[in-house]
């Protein structure tokens, strides 16, 4: 897409393998390289959970390696304002957030990218497992040759013109071709782990984290038809489906099986919890969801049919999708899905070509029942 001729390109370089095997690949192919590592988190008495100081020694002995520069900048506030504010606001509300998507949108793709414009690059690159393809239609996001590692669910808020300035040097590469490239250059990070959660939460419980932001509110944990079983210290720290955690434990006159949480009464501050990991109150066919963001620009149709993700690891699922308006969209999934979650992500596909999505707002109707029905059973039962 982009002729290398010395075009300058800077990368965002985390300290991990992925971004490391990036800039190699693009010194290789002729590419003026520089390296830019981002300091997203400042809080000094938080950053003892963060690897960052680890990664930027990482990043730093990369840059020594392949000989190019390597810039750093902090862009702490912007990631306190855009990201960490709208993850505690969703999860005081009850949702789930995702903030890896944002944390591309606004601080990867928008506002590196402008730091980077501003050093006089003509192209941004990352370590992501993703492929952009240029048609006379536009830019197309596309998934990663690693089906496994694919990232495109997490760039599916990227603009167009973001995505038009950037490369993604290992999208078509395997993960163990890039480690193997990485052990060939001599890089020491060419084993470490990759990097999961979080940063600024880091090994520690999530709950542990929450607790220091938001006022715990403790309520009941009861089954849908009221029975009360004991007591969650905070809605905000479950998601639906969810099984661990839930300090039940065995009952008597209930069946030996495990506990999953089914539904949070926010009027009530009531966890509903079931015993049937495929309950009906754990399925749901549909899903509204709002903030929409197509990679073209614009929905492919008014209605159409394609495959869709509600959450990261899922496999594709089919759905019928119906535009409301340029904010809004109604999906119908051809199967029932399990712990459709507010606040999450869902992300179209047609084939290998990502199309865009939005936040999951609403969900439903479920199989059988629904939450509301329950919270009249027990008030009547009351």
């Amino acid at each position: 897409m982009h002729a290398p001729a010395k075009t300058h390109v800077i990368v965002g370089l985390s300290g991990g393998v992925d971004s490391a095997v990036a800039a190699l690949l693009l010194k290789e192919q002729g590419y003026a390289v520089e390296g830019l590592f981002m300091d997203n988190w400042e809080d000094q008495e938080e950053r003892r959970y963060c690897t960052a100081a680890e990664d930027f020694q990482d990043a730093r002995q990369v840059c020594e390696q392949l000989d190019i520069p390597l810039h750093k900048a902090n862009f702490a506030a912007e990631y306190r304002e855009r990201v960490f504010r709208y993850f505690l606001d969703e999860y005081a509300a009850g949702r789930t957030p995702n903030p890896d998507v944002l944390c591309n949108s606004e601080i990867k793709f928008k506002v590196f990218l402008d730091y980077a414009l501003r050093l006089g690059a003509k192209l941004i690159a990352t370590g992501h497992y993703a492929r952009t393809e240029k048609t006379d239609a536009g830019l197309r996001l596309m998934r990663a040759g690693d089906a496994d590692k694919d990232q495109s669910y997490f760039l599916h808020a990227v603009s167009q013109d973001a995505l038009s300035m950037s490369l993604f040097p290992v999208g078509a590469l395997l993960k163990r071709q890039v480690r193997e490239r990485a052990r060939e250059a001599g890089f020491a990070n060419h084993s470490k782990k990759d990097s999961t959660g979080i940063c600024f939460i880091g090994e520690r419980k999530f709950s542990e984290f929450l607790a220091k932001y938001l006022p715990a509110q403790p309520g009941n944990i009861e089954t849908p038809l009221g029975e009360v079983l004991g007591t969650h210290p905070g809605l905000m720290y479950y998601t639906l489906g969810q099984r661990q955690g839930l300090g039940i434990g065995g009952r008597q006159g209930s069946p030996a099986m495990p506990w999953y949480v089914a539904a949070k009464d926010l009027r009530r501050n009531a966890l509903v919890v079931v015993q049937d990991h495929d309950h009906p109150l754990l399925q749901q066919q549909s899903l509204v969801a709002d903030k929409l963001h197509w990679i073209s620009g614009a929905a492919p149709a008014p209605q159409f049919n394609c495959t869709a993700k509600s959450r990261y690891r899922q496999m594709d699922q089919a759905c019928h999708v119906t535009v409301v308006n340029a904010q809004q969209c109604r999906v119908e999934f051809h199967q029932p899905q399990r712990a459709l979650t507010p606040g999450q992500y869902v992300v179209f596909y047609r084939e290998n070509e990502c199309l865009g999505g939005g936040i999951i707002n609403e969900v439903g109707p479920v199989t059988s029942g629904n939450l509301s029905a329950c919270a009249v059973r027990t008030r009547n039962a009351a």
